[in-house]
């Protein structure tokens, strides 16, 4: 395990802004993760974990600690009784793993096919598209317990799966480190095609789309979306989606409606009722394709926060306040931002 110095951190995130990270290892095997974080430790430097950096916005000073990339690889398979349970390490590029799954012809997380990252950190944010989320699939997540430096199995019962949002970044943020991920899938299976997308993509087949099918549907209406990584588009210089979709309760839904007419929205838990956080961002007047200097909104999707080029994570963090106050004043709701937010005194 080599520790290095003064490292930038904004190449390895898709939003490509932050300072450096004043030590920085990368770590290989399990081992590696447990003797990063006793040293980090041992020597009173803030920790901070990095994936595939997909989903991140760090601040223009960089990290004071030690930066930990995880880059533990190698996926694995069984037979499960009707299911195929895939093991995962959490540095596994989370695309490839998809792309994995599918050509084994196993269901479960297809349409979950072109999200960047690594495999690690999609319990954290319970990453979900096109109609399906991972806690749906997951059966455990392999962690180590900084607290304890144990290594851990814990449950998906144990996890806290909700809409965007697990015990990982929750009741206890910053306590685990993933290291693994097992999927439990559907041999034979067939693909799932509710979202509304895919629904109008197969719209003239009389046949059902296979898992391959479906995978390189997805893939393409991200891609219309700009929401698939493509080298030298700026408007896949970003963090993807964020904004969550709110999540309101049946009466603040009714208000909302009274102030602002029919706003496109969809059934979620408990009655709630999950709204179209790009339909509020664009009709509180932050068109697709705006500018302000170096950042803007993506040209294809409005919810996307772009780094035109030499953008610092100042500007994307005045950028983000702008459309936060403007859907407040207008329609009374708050968006929540979808990215961790790293280096910063508190939460932009």
């Amino acid at each position: 395990m080599q520790i290095q110095h003064q490292v930038p951190l904004a190449p390895l995130t898709t939003f490509q802004v932050g300072g450096p990270a004043h030590y920085f290892v990368e770590a290989h095997s399990e081992e590696d993760v447990r003797a990063a974080v006793a040293e980090a430790r041992g020597c009173g430097w803030p920790l901070f974990v990095l994936g595939g950096g997909s989903n991140l916005v760090i601040s223009d000073a960089g990290w004071p600690g030690l930066a930990l990339k995880i880059a533990l690889t190698g996926i694995a398979e069984r037979r499960d009784g009707p299911r195929v349970l895939f093991k995962a390490a959490a540095g596994e590029d989370w695309d490839g793993f998809v792309a994995h799954t599918v050509a084994r012809e196993c269901a479960g997380i297809e349409c979950l096919s072109g999200i960047p990252g690594t495999v690690g950190g999609t319990p954290v944010q319970n990453v979900g598209a096109y109609g399906q989320e991972v806690g749906e699939t997951i059966t455990t997540v392999r962690v180590l317990d900084i607290a304890s430096g144990e290594v851990r199995e814990l449950e998906n019962s144990d996890s806290g799966f909700a809409y965007r949002t697990s015990t990982f970044n929750t009741r206890e943020r910053g306590r685990y480190i993933v290291l693994q991920v097992s999927f439990a899938l559907s041999p034979g299976g067939g693909p799932r095609i509710e979202y509304a997308d895919l629904k109008h993509h197969f719209a003239d087949r009389s046949a059902p789309p296979t898992l391959v099918e479906t995978r390189d549907a997805v893939r393409a209406i991200r891609l219309s979306k700009a929401m698939l990584i493509v080298p030298g588009d700026d408007d896949c210089r970003s963090a993807g989606s964020f904004f969550k979709n709110p999540v309101l309760t049946r009466d603040a839904f009714e208000q909302l409606q009274s102030r602002a007419g029919e706003v496109p929205n969809f059934p979620a838990q408990d009655g709630m009722v999950k709204v179209a956080a790009a339909w509020l961002v664009e009709h509180a007047g932050f068109a697709k394709g705006l500018t302000r200097g170096p950042v803007g909104i993506s040209r294809k999707h409005a919810l996307a926060i772009v780094n035109r080029g030499g953008a610092t994570a100042a500007d994307i963090i005045a950028l983000k306040n702008e459309i936060q106050k403007r859907v407040l004043d207008c329609f009374g709701v708050h968006l929540q931002p979808e990215p961790v937010f790293v280096g910063f005194d508190q939460h932009p």
